[in-house]
């Protein structure tokens, strides 16, 4: 399916969106890293267009402690995929999720 024409106002409306979302991911994780907000808050909070479309590497990558091998490990042992996005888990996951990460 090819991509909609869209015009100038549009594609910078568009433009605008997405930028507004990065900033915002970037702030969410910049409040995990400080520790302000716990993973179980974000993980059970899916209505929110923000949490529920960002890839849970990068959740579990804004942790303090956690790089991206011990993401990778995470997620392998809860048998979520790579390219797994918060919205996409299920509730057996999100349960292993928090307990590998709490402890």
């Amino acid at each position: 399916m090819p991509l909609p024409k869209l015009t100038e106002a549009q594609r910078q409306e568009a433009l605008k969106k997405a930028a507004e979302a990065r900033q915002k991911r970037a702030d969410l994780r910049k409040r995990l890293k400080g520790g302000e907000v716990g993973v179980k808050d974000i993980i059970n909070r899916t209505d929110d267009p923000i949490i529920s479309r960002m890839k849970v590497s990068s959740l579990l990558e804004s942790l303090p402690g956690i790089g991206k091998a011990r993401a990778q490990k995470i997620m392998q042992e809860a048998g979520i995929s790579s390219t797994r996005r918060v919205q996409g888990l299920g509730s057996k996951q999100k349960e292993m999720l928090i307990s590998l990460v709490s402890k």
